[in-house]
């Protein structure tokens, strides 16, 4: 019978016949390993939508709207390039969301931002 091992380790494995980590830890190992590079692209990405998340709700908002400028929100780190959502109205406004919190290009570089709830 052939000697199974570790996919991680190479320690000699002993049990079921499917099994391949002789532990969780070289599981956790080994699958982290394999998925850095998407892992690190997605921690990224949720890393700036968070950040996109608390500039937004940084403006205090009355009636669950405000108005700033875009040099305004570019100085506080945002990027308009990562959204969550697109909302379009009946009369054919886009709304861009992240999560609940939204906001909307206006003449002169301003922006409506909204809350939906």
């Amino acid at each position: 019978m052939e000697t199974r091992t570790c996919l991680e380790c190479n320690a000699p494995l002993m049990g079921r016949v499917d099994k391949k980590f002789c532990n969780d830890q070289c599981r956790n190992t080994y699958n982290n390993k394999l998925n850095k590079e998407s892992n690190n692209l997605i921690r990224s990405v949720n890393n700036q939508l968070r950040k996109n998340y608390r500039i937004l709700e940084s403006f205090a908002l009355t009636d669950g709207k405000t108005k700033t400028t875009k040099a305004h929100l570019l100085r506080k780190g945002f990027h308009f390039d990562l959204i969550t959502k697109l909302y379009t109205t009946k009369k054919g406004t886009v709304y861009y969301f992240v999560y609940d919190l939204g906001y909307l290009p206006l003449d002169n570089d301003f922006y409506m931002i909204v809350k939906r709830d």
